[in-house]
């Protein structure tokens, strides 16, 4: 153990002795494994995104939406006008009570009816989002209270004003309060807090298209509360008929008139599936029940956000794999380069080599010395090569926006395919020197 301790010290000196050659020999290695740890903390980011969206939709949910023309959309294809013919009721109640009736395989369903409005309370004003939803709306989301309870299924039969809010709106409205059983005045109605909500992060922008909303900002309240005493576009009054009517020929509106013709009850239904192989028959039957309700008029789509997003997850593993394979390219250079450096090494320490297999050094000895160089080397570059991804990654998130995680499993995979790198490019060149004659290599100028 003692002679290769000394074959060793041997390696090390030589290292030493060429500082700036073996910076050189070993930037390959560095910036391979930074780049290697760099990429993998940037599919670890992603991937977490990925489950906290799933988190945030909702397991095994289907959204259901309507699709809403804008009054600026003149031009109609053949199949639009003859939809445009018949006559839908559009996203209602009705359907959703149909859907939660008729189809075994839900775990729970709610509808979500939005209304912006102004809040009062203390002489603040503030614009807030109420949402109009019931009781199974917040295990939907996987919501949980701060303190307070859930409204409930009488509440929301008898259309009683009571609300739950998000933390955010209790710290615009409440700030060092409890506002569970206050009132805040919502439009003209007021409404008793019975529940706040424990804040939501949400890591990336909120995606509608997912059904994806910032519950931290919005007030809920029982969907009957909302269609009884806020707003329910599907009662025809005089100056909605005006309108619509107006819009038919063609005529001109004012201003305030220049909205889109929204005349759905809900804005969603957001169904669960009880196992996820239900997620595809259940959006079938869905779309089949509402379109027969609607009289064929597909004036609605069905979003399933789970397998959006696995989908999603799938494309960007394949993306970090194709990363990560280029970033260990530049492992492999970086071995090529330690073997070419070695080599050249072995070249210009010929009488050395020779001394020592003269005086009694044996091939093993050679062997050991000149691997112990190579793996040095990349061992070394590997360590640096690692604090310099921990630096790239943290640049990678300031600057670019980009969630990264960095994992033991990637430092080690990192570090152990530099240090392998090192071992088998450093072989053929120790190989080489111990098997050179030691009589020619004395002889060697």
């Amino acid at each position: 153990m003692n002679r290769y301790y000394h074959d060793i010290t041997i390696a090390l000196e030589s290292i030493m002795a060429n500082k700036l050659k073996s910076v050189l020999t070993g930037l390959g290695i560095i910036f391979g494994v930074a780049a290697v740890i760099s990429m993998l903390a940037i599919g670890n980011g992603a991937k977490q995104e990925i489950i906290e969206q799933i988190k945030l939709v909702g397991v095994n949910n289907i959204i259901v939406k309507p699709i809403i023309k804008k009054s600026s959309e003149t031009t109609e294809d053949d199949d639009s006008k003859k939809q445009s013919k018949k006559f839908s009721t559009g996203l209602s109640l009705a359907d959703f009570e149909a859907i939660k009736s008729i189809i075994p395989e839900i775990e729970q369903i709610s509808p979500e009816i939005n209304y912006e409005t102004f809040a009062i309370q203390n002489g603040i004003k503030k614009s807030v989002s109420l949402l109009g939803v019931h009781p199974a709306y917040f295990n939907l989301f996987n919501m949980t209270l701060m303190n307070g309870v859930y409204f409930n299924d009488i509440q929301n039969d008898n259309g009683s004003t009571v609300c739950i809010i998000g933390p955010n709106i209790k710290t615009k409205f409440f700030l060092n309060q409890n506002p569970v059983g206050k009132s805040i005045k919502c439009g003209t109605i007021w409404l008793t807090i019975i529940g706040v909500l424990n804040p939501k992060t949400l890591i990336s922008q909120s995606n509608d298209n997912l059904g994806i909303s910032n519950s931290n900002e919005q007030i809920f309240i029982p969907a009957k509360t909302m269609l009884m005493r806020f707003k329910n576009r599907s009662i025809v009054n005089s100056k909605s008929f005006t309108q619509n009517e107006r819009r038919g020929r063609g005529m001109m509106t004012s201003q305030n008139e220049k909205t889109d013709n929204n005349y759905n009850q809900l804005d969603k239904i957001i169904i669960q599936a009880k196992e996820t192989e239900y997620l595809t028959s259940i959006s079938n039957i869905v779309k089949n029940m509402i379109l027969r309700r609607h009289s064929g008029v597909e004036d609605f789509e069905i979003i399933i956000p789970e397998l959006l997003l696995k989908q999603q997850q799938r494309t960007k593993d394949i993306f970090n794999i194709v990363l990560g394979a280029i970033a260990s390219i530049s492992l492999i250079v970086g071995g090529i380069g330690i073997m070419n450096i070695m080599l050249a090494s072995v070249m210009e320490r010929i009488k050395e080599i020779g001394t020592r297999l003269a005086i009694g050094a044996t091939k093993r000895d050679i062997v050991v010395q000149f691997l112990a160089e190579s793996t040095f080397l990349s061992v070394g570059g590997g360590f640096i090569g690692v604090l310099l991804g921990f630096v790239f990654s943290k640049l990678i998130t300031k600057f670019a926006d980009i969630l990264t995680i960095i994992t033991p499993d990637s430092v080690i995979i990192a570090f152990g395919i530099s240090a392998l790198v090192g071992i088998l490019f450093g072989y053929m060149p120790a190989k080489k020197a111990s098997d050179r004659d030691p009589v020619e290599s004395l002889r060697y100028e």
